[in-house]
């Protein structure tokens, strides 16, 4: 595989491909990855974000498990969750219970939300024999107090994996793994930089499936993915639209159906910032790949992480900073909170953004989806009748 990834040039090869690993359920890719050397071991992850280059660094691949889209059939996970909750905790346990996950060495549940923590114990009792872990964050970002803390969880958590792998993950190896991530984060905001600038050439749904085959290839897989992709769309010729330009914000947990983003973009509006994907561009600046590489980590969450719903942000009178300041740099003209039905981080935040971009006079609608949402009309006809508002009164 690593020779036909390296060869490929065509966009349509590129996308095709992204394409198949998006609608593989059973994993092949990660699944030959561990078949072709004995010893080696996968190790999935719930999003939003989890520090993969330790992973990477034990020799193990990092595979992200974002439920099971709207192509799984959810039957044996609706027994273990009430209805009024989001839908990717019972497709994740969907995929598990019919063996599509039977090959995962262990688990990971970042600190998304309350779901996701008792996720992370429906786990554990599903499977005790498999290594499982809710992985916490800090909520102080002070050095002295969120900092000695987090380093703690990594170090732990290298510890669990270290007793899978059978591999001391010494500093050179962290350090090693990353310089691979921080290139992958280059390559990354490389993309989204060519969307923004040109949109009608790197597509929003296409730009989708590029991130998303991040979740399941080697990190030097994706990364050499996305150079083939940044040379093939530079070559592309495709007409532009007149199209307005959107940031899209809520969708970091529970992913949205491809026909969903899809639609936004059929309905007159080109994406150009969005927090799909969110685990790729969580830490917004690289990570010095001297000295002590847990220290490093710890410091790069504590000042230059995104913010983000399901990251405790201290209460300040600039709430929405961050994404005004995104709305300027893209220079968007409007903004699409698009969240899962009963998705709490997301919607508790929506208010308090929506205030912020209002006062600021920033065009914004809200719609909610669930990750086997089929229904895309009315979603295209809602961005339709924004898209043309702007452009009609955007001005005025």
């Amino acid at each position: 595989m690593d020779t036909w990834v390296k060869d490929m040039r065509k966009l349509n090869d590129i996308v095709d491909y992204c394409q198949t690993l998006y609608d593989d359920l059973n994993f092949t890719a990660a699944r030959d990855w561990k078949a072709a050397k004995p010893g080696r071991h996968v190790i999935g992850y719930m999003p939003t974000y989890v520090p993969r280059e330790i992973i990477h660094a034990a020799g193990m691949l990092p595979l992200g498990v974002l439920g099971g889209g709207d192509n799984l059939e959810v039957i044996h996970g609706d027994a273990y969750y009430q209805s009024y909750i989001c839908r990717i905790p019972r497709s994740t346990i969907e995929l598990a219970v019919t063996k599509r996950l039977n090959f995962v060495d262990g688990m990971l549940f970042p600190s998304t939300c309350d779901v996701i923590r008792n996720l992370s114990g429906i786990w554990k009792l599903l499977y005790p024999d498999v290594y499982s872990r809710y992985f916490d964050v800090p909520q102080n970002f002070t050095s002295a107090v969120g900092g000695t803390y987090y380093v703690q969880e990594l170090r732990e958590l290298a510890e669990g994996l270290e007793g899978i792998s059978g591999t001391k993950i010494t500093d050179e190896a962290l350090n090693r793994s990353i310089d691979l991530y921080n290139k992958n984060r280059r390559l990354v905001n490389d993309v989204y930089n060519v969307r923004q600038v040109t949109p009608w050439k790197a597509l929003s749904w296409e730009v989708y499936l590029l991130m998303r085959a991040g979740m399941v290839l080697p990190v030097e897989e994706h990364s050499q993915l996305m150079t083939d992709y940044l040379a093939a769309v530079q070559a592309e010729d495709r007409p532009k639209r007149d199209n307005c330009r959107v940031i899209v914000q809520g969708s970091f947990c529970e992913q949205p159906p491809l026909n969903l983003v899809k639609s936004i973009e059929l309905a007159g509006c080109y994406i150009v910032d969005d927090d799909y994907m969110l685990v790729n561009r969580w830490l917004q600046d690289e990570v010095p790949t001297d000295g002590n590489p847990m220290e490093n980590l710890a410091d790069a969450f504590l000042n230059y992480s995104g913010e983000t719903a399901c990251k405790y942000v201290p209460e300040r009178e600039d709430k929405g900073k961050f994404l005004i300041d995104a709305v300027r740099e893209r220079r968007a003209e409007g903004v699409i909170f698009a969240a899962p039905s009963f998705c709490d981080p997301a919607l508790l935040d929506r208010p308090m953004l929506s205030g912020a971009l209002a006062r600021e006079n920033i065009p914004h609608i809200s719609f909610k989806y669930a990750e086997n949402s089929g229904q895309m009309q009315p979603i295209r006809e809602q961005a339709g009748t924004f898209a043309d508002t702007i452009k009609l009164w955007g001005e005025a």
